[in-house]
């Protein structure tokens, strides 16, 4: 029997579940309109995904395999698929609505095997005594810790597999039952081909080694190069989580601390976790409504980087240019967006899933829903960030505000961290800030009285 394997969020080659299926097989990537016909033309994601899909192809062809590329609905390419003969389709798990409701579609006209190749345990793994989930981080990585064995690391191994028949020296279009060839280019989607600039996996985890124990101790500060630079591989699986894992496994036996990061990658594991047991999580509050102002200026400023709160427009900066922002910043942009201008959490993560090239459903809605303080086991509603201490304290000279905001570099970093400062002085091309912090705080709490 023919088999599909479908790559999504799994583009590589080593330590793949999907080649450990037997048999002829037709491994394959679709190009989603579903997905594409919302993005913008020069969405970077869209770049990245291309470059790696090449990659991927490459490979593939490398041990005998192929990789046949398809333009369209999942539905519409695996209804001509069938035609074919094709009755089996092998993928990995993804668990945010648009994923569930795909893969449920696809179920109803071919064997749908879903594989949990992007996250460590399953879903129904880490239950509480009462078959209940957690809704606490902590007795979650606990039980992670105590269920965890070898087993969960193991690398998976290429089986006997051969190459179904098939042109995959296209792109294959396919819209309205009618199948069109079209040129392995980026532009044949209507997007245009960006460079995006980013380590390869085992680079990233080669150079991390040198880092890996200060990163408790660094991870915070902006300034600093401190992270492991490996969220995109982890979203779009160009490595796989068991192979970082047994990184961390190696390095531990060699002395290196390695729990702090392990922690972040069970974090990641709990919010897909949170988001398959409660999926309304992705649109709805799950503690409270908090008030909301919807001030469609302040949201402008806010996405224009001219909030006058200079961390803030930094980070926003970094966004915009690279599809990317340090996780501190995340979390005071998050707190900023939510309390000081009491935008709803929703507009943030949108804004977030427009322009983050890591962007992952799961970590994108649950981080906003901790900032927040409306998700579960958030941050409490009252605990609202100070940017100028944040800033103060993580970016102390001001080089990751003035790397972003070059504008600003000939004002010294003692006045970018000191409110009174940027509300009273006037800095050539800068707005001053769009509210006082501690009138944005009294106003935000003040709505809960």
């Amino acid at each position: 029997m023919k088999k599909l394997l479908w790559f999504r969020r799994d583009l590589r080659i080593e330590d793949s579940m999907l080649l450990t299926t037997k048999g002829e097989v037709l491994p394959l990537f679709i190009f989603d309109t579903n997905l594409l016909n919302i993005l913008e033309a020069n969405d970077r994601r869209v770049s990245f995904i291309f470059e790696r899909v090449l990659k991927l192809k490459a490979d593939l062809k490398a041990i005998g395999l192929d990789l046949a590329l398809f333009y369209g609905t999942p539905l519409e390419v695996f209804t001509y698929l069938k035609t074919l003969g094709f009755e089996e389709v092998y993928a990995a798990v993804d668990y945010d609505a648009y994923a569930k409701e795909r893969d449920h579609a696809i179920s109803s006209i071919l064997h749908f095997h879903a594989l949990n190749d992007c996250y460590l345990f399953e879903p129904n793994e880490v239950l509480k005594k009462d078959g209940s989930p957690y809704l606490v981080f902590t007795p979650y990585y606990k039980a992670c810790k105590q269920l965890y064995t070898q087993f969960h690391a193991l690398k998976y191994v290429k089986a006997d597999q051969s190459l179904a028949n098939y042109d995959y020296d296209v792109l294959w279009s396919i819209q309205n039952g009618i199948q069109k060839p079209l040129h392995v280019k980026l532009e044949s989607l209507g997007f245009a081909s960006l460079h995006v600039n980013i380590l390869e996996p085992q680079k990233a985890l080669e150079i991390f080694t040198c880092k890996i124990d200060a990163y408790e101790e660094k991870r915070d500060f902006l300034d600093e190069d401190a992270t492991s630079h490996l969220s995109v591989h982890l979203r779009f699986g160009t490595i796989s989580i068991r192979e970082v894992v047994r990184y961390l496994v190696a390095l531990k036996k060699e002395g290196h601390q390695t729990e702090p990061f392990f922690r972040q990658l069970i974090f990641r594991e709990f919010y897909a976790y949170l988001l398959y047991h409660f999926p309304k999580l992705a649109w709805e509050n799950y503690k409270y409504s908090p008030p909301v102002s919807n001030d469609e200026e302040a949201y402008e400023r806010f996405i224009l980087a001219q909030t006058g709160y200079p961390l803030v427009d930094a980070a926003i900066t970094e966004l915009l240019k690279t599809g990317l922002m340090h996780n501190r910043a995340r979390m005071i942009v998050g707190s900023f967006f939510t309390k000081h201008l009491m935008l709803p959490w929703q507009k943030g993560e949108a804004f977030f899933a427009k322009h983050l090239l890591d962007y992952d459903a799961s970590a994108n809605v649950l981080s906003w829903q901790w900032c927040a303080g409306t998700g579960i086991d958030p941050q409490p509603y009252f605990r609202i960030f100070n940017p100028y201490a944040q800033s103060l304290k993580f970016d102390k000279e001001a080089r990751y505000i003035k790397r972003y905001l070059p504008l600003l570099r000939n004002v010294s970093s003692a006045s970018l961290h000191n409110e009174a400062y940027l509300l009273h002085q006037a800095i050539s091309g800068y707005p001053k800030p769009i509210i006082a912090h501690e009138s944005a705080r009294k106003r935000f709490l003040a709505s809960f009285d």
